[in-house]
């Protein structure tokens, strides 16, 4: 009997171990939250590189052949109808946080740059369809309205607000404490607000082409479409008076001829004025990194970097070098508008650098002096330099 069950036993035992593994996997971005990644990658890595390979056809190239439809729905839309919003259940999943969580024990903004990123798409297609290829061409200033100071689930929602021209759009977005079922959110528990600005193109041309319009229908969206017109007129400006277009005015010629006197004075022997301790040339701060761009990080297109992966990569990395020129944790308050010059192809090597750039008297939290209706306000604030 002994030897019957001990025979049986190891029929048993080979037969599992002859079995092959198996896993169901579902589809999405590496890094990302999975409910904003589910629908974006369509096609295995292998499956479409096989396919370019046997169409002979680079796609990330022109082909000169239009892929748009014909019958796209172009009539103008509520802002309401690219609503989108996910909860993200950080207090509720332990091992979701860990993915989240940094060394001290808070989230790491980076990854939640990703996300939004990935979010602003999602908003995109559900505004001009599947019919085009949309990407990130900027992602305008992020300001923290109310650091978190205590882990909890986040709602990441926005929508489409003001659309450019004929084939770009703005899309504002904001992070929040998840608010109970029933509840909206209070301002106070709103984390950060920002605005990307998405391009649509032709799938095959990779020229702009047109997207619906917006129609505001409330008070609320008229001012909310109003400050988008403004967004759009500013970034317009600034464009045009870069320095790639334009000569530095008075003010600025006068800056950097001070400032190079100033340089020279610190090494001219005959010249009594030496660099002071705490000042440093700003090529002493910079910090720099390369890194082979892999499939895992493409976007739904597949042969392209998935832009929220370069926000965050290029984030951390000015981090790091605010951190190492400080010689202590720096706390993030705001970032300036990013903008996406040339897409990344999969496989490439990137560099990038990041340069201390600007250093001020430091910030520190005090009450404003700004109307608030009565209620006490927190605001950053700027202390005096000690001469």
């Amino acid at each position: 009997m002994a030897k019957r069950l001990s025979s049986c036993w190891l029929r048993r035992l080979q037969h599992q171990t002859r079995r092959p593994f198996s896993s169901t996997i579902r589809p999405q971005t590496d890094g990302v939250f999975r409910a904003l990644t589910e629908n974006r990658i369509q096609t295995p890595w292998i499956d479409a590189l096989r396919e370019k390979e046997r169409g002979g056809h680079d796609p990330t190239k022109p082909s000169g052949k239009s892929e748009t439809p014909n019958d796209r729905d172009l009539s103008p839309k509520r802002m309401s109808d690219s609503y989108h919003s996910v909860v993200l259940p950080l207090a509720r999943e332990p091992w979701l946080l860990d993915t989240y969580a940094n060394s001290s024990g808070h989230i790491r903004l980076g990854t939640l740059f990703m996300d939004l990123d990935a979010l602003s798409g999602v908003i995109a297609y559900k505004h001009t369809g599947d019919g085009v290829t949309t990407v990130t061409a900027a992602c305008d200033r992020i300001d923290i309205k109310h650091p978190l100071t205590e882990i909890s689930d986040l709602e990441y929602s926005g929508r489409v607000t003001y659309v450019t021209g004929r084939s770009s759009m703005e899309i504002s977005l904001q992070v929040a404490k998840a608010p109970k079922e029933g509840e909206s959110v209070k301002p106070e528990d709103v984390l950060l607000t920002c605005q990307f600005t998405m391009v649509s193109l032709d799938p095959g041309t990779k020229k702009p082409v047109n997207i619906p319009a917006i129609t505001p229908e409330t008070e609320e969206e008229k001012k909310v479409f109003a400050q988008g017109e403004k967004n759009s007129a500013h970034r317009k400006d600034l464009k045009n008076r870069s320095l790639i277009k334009q000569t530095p005015n008075d003010e600025e010629s006068d800056l950097i001829h001070a400032m190079w006197q100033k340089q020279l004075q610190y090494h001219d022997p005959m010249d009594p004025v030496r660099k002071p301790d705490n000042v440093f040339e700003m090529e002493q701060t910079r910090l720099s990194t390369a890194a082979i761009m892999q499939p895992q990080y493409r976007n739904r297109h597949h042969f392209m970097i998935f832009g929220g992966f370069l926000l965050k990569q290029t984030f951390e990395l000015a981090f790091c070098a605010a951190a190492s020129f400080a010689h202590c944790r720096p706390t993030f308050v705001s970032l300036d508008p990013s903008t996406f010059q040339n897409p990344v192809p999969v496989g490439s090597v990137l560099y990038q650098t990041a340069t201390v750039v600007y250093t001020d008297p430091p910030i520190v939290t005090g009450q404003t002096d700004e109307p608030s209706n009565g209620e006490k306000s927190q605001k950053y604030t700027r202390g005096k330099r000690k001469s």
